[in-house]
């Protein structure tokens, strides 16, 4: 029995007990490998490649019997978003951050190898914002979500990091334990650095988003719906004005 699966659906709800009741935490993506933890009945604790644990059906797994099912998957595909053709003539989609197995024919929009990958995302502050803006654009706010399809605040921030080749943790309170803090906060504000918030009385934080510029930031917002441009200078709106005044830091990575 292995102790390493690999995701087989689109998209796999990662939840924080084995039942389909309970709350989503995170989610897990077409062709990218999970540890086993442990088992309960159709359910499995699973810790994905950020490190973040939750339980997973067995449904959205490669069924143990299939040989081998991560080789099907080395090359390493990176969906853009993107409609596949698997073998025997069956057509899927796949979000962003989900992997196109091998032999599959992308048939509308792209999937990137790593090398592909770090020659169209480079890790700098102009680009990293410009994808903040394109690939999560008019995307609804889910808890727990991580893709174009439904996403929360740390989600998007983690894939948009992501696809320039810089890992973050899942969480808004994890992402804000790396990089550089920003020691003169907004004033010293540029692109791509990360701002995060806190509407506790103990600043723990609850919120991040992503600086375009010195008077701008992008997020998932549920008091937005979901993806959102903020202008900072002169605020917006009650909401942004709100919102500013719950920074509790800045970092850049």
């Amino acid at each position: 029995m292995s102790d390493t699966l690999v995701v087989r659906s689109a998209i796999a709800p990662l939840n924080a007990e084995p039942t389909l009741r309970s709350e989503q935490v995170s989610q897990l993506l077409a062709g990218h490998a999970v540890e086993r933890i442990a088992e309960q009945d159709a359910w499995l604790r699973v810790r994905a490649l950020d490190g973040y644990e939750g339980w997973v059906n067995r449904g959205y797994l490669f069924d143990e019997s299939v040989r081998d099912p991560a080789a099907r998957f080395s090359a390493r595909r990176l969906s853009l978003g993107c409609i596949i053709r698997e073998p025997g003539g069956q057509a899927r989609s796949l979000p962003l951050g989900a992997l196109a197995p091998d032999d599959a024919a992308v048939e509308s929009g792209r999937a990137l190898t790593p090398e592909e990958l770090s020659r169209r995302f480079p890790r700098e502050p102009d680009s990293i914002a410009s994808s903040a803006l394109t690939f999560f654009a008019g995307t609804p706010y889910e808890w727990g979500g991580i893709t174009p399809w439904g996403a929360d605040c740390s989600g998007f921030t983690q894939a948009i990091f992501g696809l320039h080749g810089i890992a973050l943790p899942r969480d808004a309170r994890q992402q804000a334990g790396l990089g550089t803090s920003v020691e003169s906060g907004l004033a010293a504000l540029q692109a791509a650095d990360l701002l995060f918030f806190s509407e506790r009385e103990d600043l723990r934080i609850t919120h991040v988003a992503i600086a375009l510029s010195p008077t701008s930031i992008v997020h998932l917002a549920l008091s937005r719906g979901g993806y959102s441009v903020e202008q900072l200078s002169p605020p917006a709106d009650a909401y942004v004005a709100d919102l500013m005044g719950r920074v509790v830091g800045v970092r850049r990575y």
